[in-house]
Order: C-alpha cells, then structure tokens, then sequence
C-alpha cells in the first residue's frame, strides 16, 4: 500500500506539474508505439522488484538486503553494455568499483550480513529488475520526460495497489494518505524526473553510478535533522565514495570533448569553379552506444556553411 501510494503520489503530482507548465511539458517528443515495449517493461519491473526485495526482507534480513541491494549499480551496467550496448570505460568501471565498496562499507551491519539465504537470491532478483528497468527508461528517456513519469507512476501505483488489495491490506486513513501522496511526489516524482533527465544526457550506467550517492544524503539528512551521529564507518565509505564520483567526473569531462572538423566544398560561378574550405567545432557526446567520432551533417547544415564561405570569400 506505501508502495502503490508514493508511485500514485509521483504520477499525480507531475502530471499537475505538466498542467501547470504545458509549454515546457510540450516540446518534448511524445512517446509513440514503438516505444510500448519499454514503456509496458518499465512499469512491469517496477511492480516485480519491490515484491523481491519484500520476499528477500521476509526470508533473509534487512542488513543482509541493504548489502545485496547495491548490485542493482553493477546490474545496470552489465545490462547497458552487453544488451544495450551502451559504452563503458575504464575509469566507470572503476568507479561503479569505489561505489560499489562504499555502499557496502556504508550498510554493513556485522558479519551475520554475509549470510547467503534463499533471502538473499530474491534480493539479487529485485536489484536485477531494477538494473532491467533503468534501462528500459534510458531507451525513451529522449521523450516527454512528463508523460513517462506520470506512465511510470500511476501504472506502477495501480499494479502495487492491486496487490495490497489481492492481500487485504487496509486502506489508511484520509492525513496518512494525503502524506504518502506528497512524499511520493517529492522522493519519487521529482527524484524520478531528474534521474530520467540525467540518463538521456549521460546514459543509464553513468547515472547509477551518481545515484549511488543517495545512502550518503540519507545519513546526513538524518545527522542534520534527526541528531544522529556521524560514525567512523560512514566517514570512511564517504571517502572511498569521493574517489569513485571523481572517476565519474574524470570520465564526463574526458569523453565530452569538442572537435574541429574541415569540410571542402567546390561550386561553379560565372563558368570558374570555385573551392572553398569550412572549419566549424562539433562537439561529441559519447554518452550513447556511438563509440565511434564519425557523424553526419544534414543537406541544410552544409548548403549553410557553404554561404557562410562564399559570403567570406
């Protein structure tokens, strides 16, 4: 019922937020039918993962389940390279490692958490749905970032609350509700919106990885407004986890460089033919499964440049 209410609650709340912004929301490309298949796995998954993680919580333990639960990094970009084909470099490699270790540092609880449980393989389950679904997202992450929470929301809120209800779970009073609808739309729909922003920009394994620091504003939320103390533990997985962003960063700025390109272009006027050599920059974005530099320029792009040189010459 928490699940089908913070979902319905980040579905809801965007699509106001589409309302009240329509010329924002509008110049994005809507989604179309060819992307119902990772429009329908995306919703799927995002039904199934919290059912495994529950049935891991259930059959293992919560320690044991925060642990595990950080393969969901590793399981996203193993989905992005071998079946999306998304480039990954070294330096992530390196840095899903770093995070990876500060996640677990970060949510280890003693060495009963190394218990391996029937737990634990629905845990490892969940974390692979989830890898499957980021991925579904990235691959129309390039559309209407509104119509695809507002999709993910209440489609995902509705197959929870169908489940609560297959279980008789009650229904909560009126203030409960109206809570868990506003917190859903602040840590599921806006959180949801920027993630989905951020992976058309920079792909889906790049941005788990940045993800990842999320365990660390939650501790220190808790410092700042709950009191509670800072451990050693924390302080060192915040380090190693430091080490990890400065490998992703170290990757954006490296793969996010800027070309100069030539182009020659030849032209008769008055029976002499004239030839003429164009410079322009183009910057490449490799955040795609393009691992190449090649690229194309449209008709218009070139019979542009070529007026641009003729007026210079």
């Amino acid at each position: 019922m928490m699940a089908a209410l913070l979902y319905l609650g980040a579905g809801i709340g965007i699509g106001i937020a589409a309302l009240v912004g329509r010329k924002a929301s509008g110049q994005s490309e809507r989604l179309s039918q060819k992307d119902l298949p990772f429009v329908i796995g995306m919703i799927v998954l995002d039904i199934a993962a919290p059912i495994f993680l529950m049935l891991g919580i259930k059959y293992g333990s919560s320690a044991n389940a925060s642990l595990l639960g950080n393969f969901e990094i590793v399981a996203t970009t193993v989905v992005a390279l071998f079946i999306f084909h998304e480039a990954v470099s070294k330096r992530l490699w390196a840095a899903i490692g770093f995070i990876s270790l500060s996640s677990v540092i970060l949510s280890f609880e003693g060495i009963e958490s190394l218990n391996f449980s029937y737990g634990s393989l629905f845990v490892l389950t969940a974390a692979v749905c989830w890898g499957f679904e980021n991925n579904c997202t990235r691959n129309i992450a390039s559309k209407s970032t509104y119509e695809i929470v507002i999709l993910k929301g209440i489609f995902s809120g509705l197959g929870s609350f169908s489940i609560a209800m297959l279980k008789r779970e009650r229904i909560p009073g009126v203030n409960y509700i109206a809570a868990a609808l506003l917190l859903g739309f602040i840590a599921y729909g806006l959180s949801i919106f920027l993630y989905i922003r951020a992976q058309n920009i920079i792909g889906a394994a790049k941005t788990s990885a940045y993800y990842a620091a999320a365990p660390f504003v939650g501790v220190f939320f808790s410092f700042v407004f709950l009191r509670e103390s800072l451990s050693g533990t924390y302080l060192a997985a915040l380090a190693i986890m430091l080490i990890g962003t400065a490998f992703v960063v170290a990757d954006t700025l490296i793969r996010n460089h800027v070309h100069q390109h030539h182009h020659s272009f030849s032209h008769t006027h008055d029976g002499v033919t004239h030839t003429h050599t164009v410079s322009h920059v183009h910057e490449h974005n490799h955040y795609m499964s393009e691992n190449r530099h090649g690229h194309r320029h449209t008709r218009a792009e070139l019979e542009r440049a070529l007026g641009e040189a003729h007026i210079a010459n």
